[in-house]
């Protein structure tokens, strides 16, 4: 019984056994959405001038032109625009809900890309370009599915967000609209990214992962001094590229222990191995059975420390008396920065003495209960497309803008929806990779997933 209304054409249709009234063009609409949000190059290079979201701030209101949202932008340094639009709910006791979804992407190495990188083709079913899995399918579907939403008058109010700056840890986006106008937008109930893809269950039954929390950060910056000179005479002198050295040694052999929780204990659990392999997993061993899932899980059950930054000297013919390493460390929820003071100190040995430990970015991991109105929602509408596939949440080692949602006493969860032969690992190698790309199925799949899920949470009737 198909009828029409702007700006799209309605029909009833089927999907995964289930009726519900989906916009026949939504998924072309997300689709073209997508490859412009692409071409708009919005890359954030972790500097302040850099980024230009006001270009896809611009797309968006264009896109949301003649709806019936209201519309805030917000704009802490020039050209860095965060924009917000919101469908008023009816019912002032119904459930809000928040979408955000991130419009910046990292830089690329363009001669490492078979692609361009900024053009949005569609080769073989796929779309390639910067930020095509991270995050833009998302924020293209969030949009396209918030202007639908627009004209069925909602008993709960939506929110959708294009945020500037997620890259560089939201200092310019979400981080500073939660500081500076946090009663701007509904913070209680926020959907981000990623999650919907699937685990390789060894029996062949199917799981899907919604991220429940994310890891914190503890970056740190060790000193190290020693004995200038010149670099002609050498002997007998504290060099301080050997102490640095092995500092950076003793610290790239640490190897915090596991820490087992219920979120781990379930993800290990969910890929349904023998008892010796999913015994030695629990405890922190064979990671190697994970495949290529083995480094994210690491990351999952680990506190992890990645010496990633080392600077020393200047001259070549200059013994220098200064020297630094930075740590990246990611926190799991529970740990503090005093215990990841102490554990460096302890892995630097002797030479804790001799070192100052410098505090950078530091915040405490987040993590949102598995259970409650938006986490059932997620799991019903995982079930409405995937019958009987299990539901596992998981912790993200990165970070999102979900992290504010929850400081803010919110909940936040990672939704996204993938075809069933897209496994987890597949869509994390996709981030910030060279010929970055997302499935055009993985498109539609995401679309119809959140039209399903945010109508049926805010109450929304076409």
């Amino acid at each position: 019984m198909p009828r029409t209304r702007s700006p799209n054409s309605w029909t009833y249709s089927t999907f995964s056994g289930t009726s519900t009234l989906i916009a026949m063009s939504l998924t072309d609409t997300t689709i073209e959405l997508l490859q412009e949000l692409i071409r708009n190059a919005c890359v954030n290079d972790l500097t302040g001038s850099s980024g230009s979201e006001y270009r896809t701030a611009e797309t968006l209101e264009k896109f949301f032109a003649n709806t019936d949202v209201s519309i805030q932008r917000f704009e802490p340094q020039p050209g860095r625009v965060s924009i917000a639009f919101t469908v008023e709910g009816s019912d002032p006791d119904a459930e809000p809900l928040t979408l955000l979804g991130h419009t910046d992407v990292v830089p690329v190495d363009e001669p490492k890309w078979t692609q361009d990188p900024f053009r949005a083709d569609i080769v073989d079913g796929k779309i390639y370009g910067r930020g095509a899995t991270d995050m833009l399918f998302i924020t293209a579907a969030m949009a396209a599915v918030t202007r639908e939403v627009a004209g069925m008058k909602p008993k709960g109010t939506l929110t959708f967000v294009g945020l500037a700056d997620e890259e560089a840890r939201g200092g310019l986006g979400a981080g500073w609209l939660s500081q500076n106008e946090p009663e701007a937008i509904s913070w209680k109930n926020c959907l981000s990214e990623t999650g919907g893809s699937h685990l390789p269950v060894r029996d062949g039954s199917d799981a899907l992962v919604v991220v429940v929390g994310e890891k914190g950060a503890a970056q740190r910056r060790i000193h190290v001094h020693g004995e200038p000179g010149h670099g002609s005479t050498p002997y007998n002198r504290d060099l301080t590229v050997a102490k640095i050295a092995e500092v950076a040694r003793r610290l790239a052999a640490l190897e915090p222990t596991v820490k087992s929780d219920s979120l781990w204990e379930g993800y290990v659990r969910a890929f349904k191995f023998d008892p010796e392999t999913e015994k030695q997993l629990l405890s922190g061993d064979n990671y190697e059975a994970l495949g290529d899932l083995a480094r994210y899980s690491h990351a999952m059950s680990h506190l992890t420390v990645a010496p990633t930054v080392l600077r020393a000297g200047g001259a070549i013919n200059v013994l220098p008396s200064h020297a630094w390493i930075e740590l990246d460390i990611r926190p799991l929820p529970g740990q503090t920065q005093e215990e990841i003071d102490e554990l460096l100190r302890d892995a630097l040995g002797e030479l804790a003495s001799e070192v100052e430990i410098e505090h950078l970015i530091t915040e405490d991991a987040t993590l949102s209960p598995t259970e409650g109105p938006l986490f059932e929602a997620i799991a019903e509408t995982y079930q409405e497309f995937f019958p009987g596939a299990a539901v596992v949440p998981t912790i993200s080692a990165g970070g999102s803008d979900l992290r504010f949602a929850r400081r803010l006493g919110g909940v936040g969860y990672g939704f996204a929806l993938h075809a069933k032969e897209r496994q987890f690992s597949e869509v994390l190698e996709q981030l910030h990779s060279h010929d970055e790309y997302v499935h055009v199925e993985d498109v539609e799949l995401t679309a119809k997933a959140y039209y399903s899920l945010v109508t049926r949470f805010v109450g929304a009737e076409g």
